[in-house]
Parts: structure tokens; C-alpha cells; sequence
């Protein structure tokens, strides 16, 4: 009787507790996991631009396979995840436990081919990369260690995500700050003392993951989180389906992520050679750092939507969207202002060579002038994917990084050389705020007037 009292607390509590209370609550831990994440994920580039550019750049170039590595992890995470939030919000906890241990079980198997393949085919994949002669060494240093991590990574990424959307976003919070403070630790102990230089550096962070998935996996079976156990494992054509289509707009926006860091390593390196391919880097890891708190706050919307969503309760899910685009948007203005006014100073803090932060500081005056708009692109992104909209959240999720970057990164390079490169992200984001405006103002539409009839 406890456990049963306990499960219909938690969707009361999603279901009826005050908006702006209960995202900052799930807000609140998430936030802090992304923050450290971001922290963490910059630590390499960090540590490494004290050893050399080429380092750096290295970093960089394999920052792209990390971005496919988490983008797998996203889709089989989220997916679940989406839909068990959903089912739990309808009552339904045994098809709950199905796609729970589903979506494990496809990250599993994706990872190993991605740790095997990979390894494989290393030094073909570092070239298509970007990879120059001079960068080479380092950069297969550093990829043939993530790419053995690839099982570990992708793993932590849906438990994390199934945890969130469960609503236990503390126990999600723990496992990926375990992971962290590990990776933030060896990185100066193996790269430094050790002596073990780049690839110290890949083994910090594939420690650091192995470390998280552990106390994540270990947090799953606390409370009244759904077990992870084999004999719910249903690996039914209907089951996939539905994690593709709740899993799908987070592969295409993290892998269309990943691509585009590939065109823009590629297109830098034409331009600038290697000062340029580590000054777009370290913009790259201090974007996704700025951005990082926006993500977490929208990831405390998301299981209030998806829960929200299964129970019927659609003005909940319109007044947490509404709340979270006027609250995000605010902290994007504040982040672009910090840009704005320090450019050089943010990447000389990578990295203090004069070429570096020549490209990094024009590049992040760009990006930072697109920054108040990441909100309402960020949001209706994610109030698409946790409503099950496969389509919709596929398009939006795809618009900056694919849809309108990759004409962007093929064509402003040839007018304007470098400084096309700087540009091009900021562009893109303009073009996304301006596709997700309609898309976010049609499905609070469609939610208010099912509501009414």
C-alpha cells in the first residue's frame, strides 16, 4: 500500500502542484547537471591548450564523435523516457518498465558497435574529422579512448534521462557531479604528473563516465524509480517505434550538432589553419557551457509536459512553456551581455595564443548577438518532443544545426572567408527562432482548443 500511495504522490505532485514551484524544483538539479556537465566537457580543452594548439584543436575536432557518442544516448534516453513519462502520467506503470529497459538495451548495443567499429576505422574517421598532418597524433590519441567509453556514455545518457522524467532529477544530478568531479580530478593528475598528455585526457573523461553510469545506475533502483531489469525487456516493433519517435528530434539536433562541428572544423582549418580550428573549438565548449543552465531549466519542463500531456492537463503544459521562455530568455540577455563585454578574455582563458583569440573572440561576439533567441527555439523544441509531436520536434530540432546550417557553412565561408565561419551559428540562429515562432504558437493552438471541446 505504500508503494502504490507513494507512485500516485509523485503524479499528483507533477499534476497539480503550482508551475513556476514545481519546474524550478525539477529545474533546479538539472541545471546543476548541466552546468557540470559543460564544466567537465570543457576541462579537456582546458587543460590540453596548456600543452599546445594542435592539442586543442584535437580536442575539438573529436568533440564531434563525443556530440554522435551523446546524440545516440539522447535518442534511445529521451525516447524512453518521453514515453514513460507519458504512460506513467496515464496509470500505465507495467508498459513503463518495458520501454525503460528497451531504451537500455538499444543504447547498449549501439554503444558496443560504436566502441568496435570506431576503433576500426580510427584513423579514416580522423581525417574525415578535419584532422590535418600535424594533428593527427593527438587527435587518434584522444578518439580511440572515447570511442571505448561509447558503452559507458551512451548508457549514462538514458539513465539520466529516464530518471528526469520520472521526476527524480536529484538522483540524475548525483550520478552525473560523480562523474564530473572524477574527470575534473584525474585530467590534471594523468595529463600533467603522468604525463600521459592528450590521451590522459581521454581516459579522465571516459573514467569520469564509467563512474557516472555506476551511481546512476545505482540511484535506479532507489524510491520508486522503475528498475532496469532484464525480464521487462520487450524488444516489440511497437516498443522501438515509440522511442524513435519520442527519440528521433534529439538524434537529429545532436547529430546534425556533430556534423555541423565537422563542416566548421573543415571550413576553419581552410581559412585559418589550426589557430582557427582551436579558437571555433573553445567557442564551441563555452557556448555549450553558457547554454548549458537553459537546457537544464528546460529539462525541468520536460516531465511536467510529457506528464501533464498523458493526463489531459494541457493548460499546465501552456503555462509551463510561457514560464520558462520569459524566465530562459532573461538568462540568455544576461549570458549575451557577459559575451559581449569579455570575448578575448574567455578564450585567452583556453587558450593564449594571439591567432586563437583573434577567430575565438569574433566568433563568440557573433554568437552571443543571437543568444536571447535560444529560448523559445530551445523550449518549443522540447514542449514538441515531450508531447510526443515526432515531426514537428524532428523539424526544429534539425533547423539550426542542419536545416539552415549546412547551406550557411557551404556558402557565407565563400563570401566572406573567416569571418563567414565567425558568423555562420549566429545566422542559423536567427532562422531557428524565426521556424519555431509559428510551430510553438500551432500546437498551443491545437492543446487549447482540444481543451475546450
Amino acid at each position: 500500500m505504500k508503494g502504490a500511495g507513494q507512485k500516485q504522490d509523485r503524479r499528483a505532485y507533477l499534476t497539480e502542484a503550482p508551475i513556476p514551484k514545481l519546474i524550478c524544483t525539477l529545474a533546479a538539479p538539472t541545471v546543476v547537471s548541466m552546468l557540470v556537465t559543460a564544466i567537465y566537457n570543457a576541462a579537456d580543452t582546458y587543460f590540453v591548450g596548456r600543452i599546445s594548439t594542435q592539442g586543442t584543436a584535437a580536442v575539438g575536432l573529436v568533440f564531434s564523435v563525443m556530440a554522435v557518442i551523446q546524440a545516440l544516448g539522447f535518442f534511445c534516453g529521451q525516447g524512453s523516457g518521453n514515453y514513460l513519462s507519458r504512460l506513467l502520467g496515464a496509470g500505465n506503470r507495467q508498459k513503463a518498465n518495458e520501454i525503460a529497459v528497451t531504451g537500455f538495451a538499444m543504447a547498449l548495443i549501439l554503444g558496443l558497435c560504436t566502441a568496435v567499429f570506431g576503433n576500426l576505422f580510427a584513423p579514416a574517421l580522423a581525417r574525415l574529422l578535419g584532422a590535418s598532418d600535424s594533428t593527427l597524433p593527438d587527435t587518434l590519441a584522444y578518439l580511440r579512448v572515447i570511442l571505448i567509453g561509447a558503452p559507458f556514455m551512451m548508457c549514462q545518457c538514458v539513465i539520466n534521462n529516464q530518471l528526469r522524467f520520472q521526476g527524480s532529477a536529484f538522483y540524475a544530478m548525483i550520478g552525473l557531479m560523480c562523474g564530473a568531479v572524477m574527470n575534473i580530478a584525474l585530467d590534471p593528475l594523468l595529463i600533467f604528473v603522468l604525463r600521459m598528455g592528450v590521451r590522459g585526457a581521454a581516459i579522465a573523461t571516459v573514467c569520469g563516465q564509467i563512474i557516472g553510469f555506476t551511481v546512476l545506475l545505482i540511484c535506479s533502483f532507489r524510491g520508486e524509480n522503475i528498475r532496469l531489469h532484464p525480464r521487462n525487456l520487450r524488444l516489440s516493433g511497437d516498443n522501438i517505434l515509440q522511442i524513435i519517435n519520442g527519440g528521433l528530434p534529439s538524434l537529429m539536433r545532436q547529430g546534425m550538432a556533430a556534423v555541423s562541428v565537422v563542416l566548421l572544423n573543415r571550413f576553419a582549418y581552410l581559412c585559418g589553419g589550426d589557430a582557427a580550428i582551436a579558437g571555433m573549438s573553445i567557442v564551441t565548449r563555452s557556448m555549450q557551457l553558457l547554454s548549458s543552465a537553459l537546457i537544464g531549466f528546460g529539462q525541468g519542463y520536460q516531465p511536467v509536459c510529457s506528464f501533464n500531456y498523458g493526463a489531459k492537463r494541457y493548460d499546465r503544459v501552456r503555462d509551463g512553456f510561457f514560464f520558462c521562455v520569459k524566465y530562459g530568455t532573461i538568462l540568455m540577455v544576461l549570458a549575451s551581455a557577459f559575451c559581449l563585454l569579455l570575448p578575448e578574455r574567455i578564450v585567452s582563458f583556453f587558450r593564449n595564443d594571439p591567432a586563437v583569440i583573434a577567430v575565438g573572440a569574433a566568433a563568440l561576439r557573433w554568437q552571443a548577438s543571437a543568444l536571447p533567441l535560444m529560448a523559445t527555439s530551445v523550449l518549443t523544441n522540447m514542449m514538441l518532443q515531450a508531447s510526443g509531436q515526432g515531426i514537428r520536434s524532428t523539424i526544429t530540432s534539425s533547423a539550426r544545426n542542419g536545416i539552415f546550417f549546412l547551406p550557411l557553412i557551404l556558402t557565407l565561408p565563400r563570401l566572406f572567408g573567416l569571418r563567414g565561419v565567425e558568423m555562420t551559428q549566429a545566422v542559423a540562429d536567427v532562422l531557428s527562432f524565426l521556424l519555431c515562432v509559428p510551430f510553438a504558437a500551432g500546437c498551443l493552438k491545437r492543446m487549447k482548443k482540444t481543451e475546450q471541446t
